[in-house]
Order: C-alpha cells, then sequence, then structure tokens
C-alpha cells in the first residue's frame, strides 16, 4: 500500500507533461525595436515577425499600443495563425516632437502566456533646414551682353536636404554648375554659382530659389545688379597695399585737385584696384584712396591721380 502515491504520482505526470506540447505559442522576432533618428512629421515602418511555435492555431484577438508616436499599419484583427507559420506586424513611427520617444506595442491571443508585449522606441529629430549665404548678391555694375559671377552657399541643418529643382525669377540671372537632385549632408555646405548678364542699362534684380525637401523649402537668394551700356567710360584705380596692416581701402574722388573728395565706394574694399562706372563723359576727375586697419582706423590720403573723361 505505501508503493500507491508513486504510482498515482507517475500516471499523473504522464498524463500532464503532453498538454504545453499541443499548445499554442506565438513567438517574435525580434521582440523588440529602435527605429533611431526620425524627422519631425515624417513616418518610419517596421515589421515584426510573427510565429506560431505550437501544435495548435494560434488566434489573435486584439492588439494596442502604448505611446502615441507608434501606430500599427496593416494588419486587421482576429488572426488566425496556424502552427509553424508566420506572418508580419508592421509598425509605424511618426515623431511629433524632438527627443526620445518609448512605447509598447501589446498582441492578446490564445497563447497561454498571452499578452505578448513588444518594446518600441524612435528618436524625433527637428525639421530639415537649408540656408543661403550671403542673403543677397550684389553684382555692381556689368557691362550689357558680358556677364559677372558670384557665389554663395548653401547649408544643410538639423538633417539632410535634398534640392531637387531650382528657378531664378529674371532671365537676366543664372544658376550654373547645380546638377540636380543634389543631397547635402547635416551641418555640411554646397556653393553655388549665379552669373549676371545685363540685357539692358538699369538696375536689375531678381531671385534664385531653390526647392527641396527642408521645412522652409524655397529657399531663396535675393539678386541685383546694374547693367552699364556699352561704350560708356569707366576709370580703372589701382595701387600699392602699403604697409600690410590695411584689412581694406576706402575710395575718394573729387573735380577739383585738393579736394574736396567724396567717398564713392559702399562698402570698404578689400582689394587693391577700383573700378568707377560713374563717370560723366566730359568731366576731370582726382582721386585718391585711403587705408583702414583692424582697428578702424583710416590713414591720410594717398596721391592724387587724375582721369579726363572724353566727350
Amino acid at each position: 500500500m505505501r508503493c500507491l502515491p508513486l504510482i498515482v504520482i507517475a500516471w499523473l505526470f504522464c498524463c500532464l507533461a503532453p498538454a504545453s506540447a499541443w499548445a499554442q505559442q506565438l513567438q517574435c522576432d525580434p521582440c523588440k525595436y529602435a527605429f533611431g533618428k526620425v524627422l519631425v512629421g515624417d513616418s518610419s515602418s517596421f515589421s515584426f515577425q510573427l510565429t506560431n511555435t505550437g501544435k495548435k492555431t494560434l488566434r489573435i484577438t486584439s492588439k494596442s499600443e502604448q505611446g502615441s508616436a507608434f501606430s500599427f499599419g496593416n494588419f486587421p484583427v482576429p488572426v488566425k495563425i496556424k502552427p509553424g507559420a508566420s506572418v508580419q506586424l508592421p509598425v509605424i513611427f511618426t515623431p511629433t516632437a524632438k527627443g526620445h520617444t518609448h512605447g509598447i506595442v501589446t498582441l492578446a491571443s490564445n497563447d497561454p502566456d498571452s499578452p505578448l508585449n513588444m518594446p518600441v522606441s524612435g528618436i524625433g529629430v527637428a525639421n530639415a533646414q537649408l540656408g543661403v549665404s550671403p542673403a543677397t548678391l550684389n553684382f555692381g555694375n556689368v557691362t550689357v551682353g558680358s556677364s559677372a559671377s558670384l557665389q554663395a552657399t548653401l547649408t544643410a541643418s538639423n538633417a539632410a536636404v535634398t534640392i531637387s529643382s531650382d528657378q531664378s525669377t529674371s532671365s537676366e540671372f543664372a544658376i550654373l554648375g547645380l546638377n540636380l537632385p543634389v543631397t547635402i549632408p547635416a551641418g555640411q555646405g554646397l556653393p553655388v554659382t549665379i552669373q549676371f548678364t545685363p540685357n539692358a542699362s538699369g538696375t536689375a534684380s531678381g531671385q534664385a530659389e531653390f526647392v527641396s525637401n527642408a521645412a522652409d523649402s524655397p529657399t531663396v537668394e535675393r539678386l541685383t545688379g546694374t547693367g552699364v551700356a556699352q561704350g560708356s567710360h569707366d576709370v580703372y584705380l589701382s595701387w600699392d597695399p602699403g604697409d600690410g596692416n590695411a584689412v581694406g581701402y576706402n575710395i575718394y574722388r573729387g573735380t577739383v585737385n585738393g579736394g574736396p573728395y567724396r567717398q564713392i565706394n559702399s562698402a570698404l574694399d578689400a582689394s587693391t584696384n577700383y573700378t568707377d562706372y560713374t563717370v560723366v563723359c566730359g568731366t576731370t576727375y582726382y582721386y585718391v584712396a585711403t587705408a583702414v586697419n583692424a582697428q578702424g582706423e583710416e590713414s591720410a590720403y594717398s596721391n592724387v591721380a587724375q582721369a579726363v573723361i572724353p566727350n
């Protein structure tokens, strides 16, 4: 009689052991996922593989998610998964603010270990911006029929920016050498050349516009220049750099030798030459230059240069 309990225990073990082998078992691969960096307002999708590793058909009855930045793709429930079969569960990350965010994707099923929880995470990054420097390109005086070129720099910030198209609002300004589409990595710049070819005398203005995936698209470069009629006279001036301490020069002009003189450059000239396109036929002009150092101190006038403009 003492052996009876042992026989009963052995019988119970033989009857209960096979039960779990026939149960439904829902496995995930992977069971958690990090989306990484995604632009605020954009979306990134990833699919979890769900497999029934049990011996009976598994039925997913409901789904839910924690974290407002996460949502399900096309995955209608209920879903039946036969033994050994797999299905894909798409999850979408759509950040609405900068910074790290976490969530949990939950599936309820007839798996004895239900629910299945799968952690998800992602990082929202600020919308990409495309800036241009300088904001305005001034070509100065250019003879009608000839061309002058200046360079600006397009810079991507916060994220990479892809420029898809560009245009100039004036036929007198052209964007050169930009092969589109082109992607500028975050924090880097791309030089772009603008050419001014005046087709008439007078002031011309326009805009170079760059269309991209940046939040501030289109990025606008303001353009201005003055067309000077062919055959007009001008005066070309050049001078020695002096003692080498100058950071720039000012140019002065008068109609009387010895002055008074009036400054004719609108900004400090870093070069050692200057062309005066504003002369009038039949007038004699007298020019002097000064040097300006880093402290803003200006030298005395240079020697006088005379220019006689013919009729």
